[in-house]
């Protein structure tokens, strides 16, 4: 028997407060990923791990999504945003007290393996669910919005061995202990998101579309923008996150000579910038269309910064500037742009691929990465033995540009799907559609 579809109601009030819950569940699960740079080097030093094994804590975050997120979005599709983000915070916070756990090596690659598991579904959940709450309107307002409290997850984060100084003091479990209390606080926010969707969820008299049945034929049926908008998604947090998440604050200690907390503060700026910055480059999205031509700038902006980086060692904050410019400005545009390619009853399935093959770019990414690192000696004695590692990124970047660049020219031409235009509001008033 077919379960009728739950569509909400069109409630502004409940609409944002959903939007601060799932805000608040998306900053836990944001910190809790970020938690592995701040430690890499009390790991190596208290337990001797690797470049490699440091690279591989977040690689294996994103090995089981290769297949389980394209499965967690049709279960979103199936069963609803709001019960997976349920299912999949329980999974983040079991993986993030693993985590915790720590020593041996295999134990706290477990607990990653299993946070892996829920997040990135949970985020995909997440993103369906202010999909249809915000559809018709402000989608990428609050999408932004949304983005922009995540970061500051990773904000405080990069800030805790400032912050929690006699945490970090006490060597590398403690601060992981504290990512797990974090996690906690994402799974109430959850909870507390769910009952509210439930309680303004109504229940539609008829059976879902037939398109609701998933058919492996159907992934290659999305129209050519989408691999294009696809492609830009996995080749830009290829290059962002690797650097950003796992080897930047080591390459700030070693390479520019910062310590350990000016390392994380500096680290830091580029989601302090996103916080404030994704919002308002999501009002501007809205007010002015322009997403592909947007999202290849933020894409060049990248590639730029890695080319400085790899250049001198005079300009580091010129450099974190350029990153937290386009860090703010390409996931206010590209997530709310996937709404505008694809049907609502396949946006599960559409950002469960993205995030599927975003997580192999990363799972890659982040072992190849820490490869090239220890290939050529990179460290503190040997500096220049990380100009591979930011000529590789920086290579992502200018191909992830590349992409933006081909969508923006389809997009301008008469196949385009509005994605350089202003979205009109589908109804008068708060913008809302009936079904959101």
């Amino acid at each position: 028997m077919t379960t009728p579809i739950a569509l909400p109601v069109a409630s502004p009030f409940r609409r944002w407060w959903i939007l601060a819950f799932i805000s608040i569940a998306l900053f836990g699960n944001y910190y809790v990923y970020d938690s592995i740079a701040p430690v890499a080097d009390l790991l190596q030093q208290g337990l001797g791990f690797s470049d490699t094994q440091i690279g591989m804590l977040n690689a294996i975050y994103s090995l089981p999504n290769i297949a389980m997120v394209l499965i967690g979005g049709m279960l979103v599709d199936r069963f609803g945003a709001a019960l997976v983000t349920l299912w999949t915070a329980a999974l983040c916070l079991a993986g993030a007290l693993l985590t915790a756990v720590g020593s041996p090596f295999v134990v706290m690659a477990m607990g990653r393996l299993l946070f892996g598991l829920g997040a990135e579904t949970m985020i995909v959940a997440t993103l369906v669910a202010l999909g249809h709450w915000f559809a018709g309107h402000r989608v990428a307002l609050a999408m932004a919005i949304s983005v922009s409290v995540a970061r500051a997850g990773s904000y405080a984060a990069d800030l805790s061995p400032s912050l929690a100084k006699s945490l970090y003091d006490q060597g590398w479990q403690a601060p992981l202990v504290l990512a797990a209390g974090f996690a906690a606080v994402a799974a109430a926010a959850v909870v507390a998101y769910w009952w509210l969707d439930a309680r303004g969820a109504v229940r539609a008299a008829a059976p879902p579309p037939a398109a609701e049945r998933f058919v492996w034929a159907d992934l290659w049926r999305f129209d050519r923008s989408y691999w294009y908008l696809l492609a830009v998604c996995v080749l830009y947090y290829s290059a962002i996150f690797p650097f950003r998440s796992t080897f930047a604050i080591k390459y700030f200690q070693h390479a520019q000579g910062l310590t350990l907390e000016a390392a994380g503060l500096m680290n830091s700026y580029v989601f302090l910038a996103a916080i404030f910055a994704t919002p308002a480059f999501g009002w501007l999205t809205d007010r002015i269309g322009r997403r592909a031509l947007l999202m290849a700038l933020g894409s060049c902006l990248l590639a730029a910064s890695f080319v400085l980086l790899s250049a001198t060692t005079g300009h580091l904050g010129v450099a974190t500037t350029l990153i937290g410019i386009s860090f703010s400005l390409v996931p206010a545009v590209l997530w709310p742009a996937v709404s505008l390619l694809v049907e609502p009853h396949r946006l599960g399935t559409a950002y469960g691929l993205m995030t599927l093959l975003q997580n192999v770019g990363l799972a890659i990414c982040n072992v190849f990465a820490g490869w090239l690192n220890d290939l050529y000696n990179a460290g503190a004695t040997h500096p220049a033995g990380y100009q591979p590692m930011l000529w590789f990124f920086g290579s992502l970047g200018v191909l992830s540009c590349g992409f933006g660049v081909g969508l923006w020219r389809r997009e301008r031409g008469p196949q385009g799907h509005g994605l350089e235009v202003v979205t009109r509001p589908t109804v008068p008033g708060d913008g809302a559609s009936p079904g959101g």
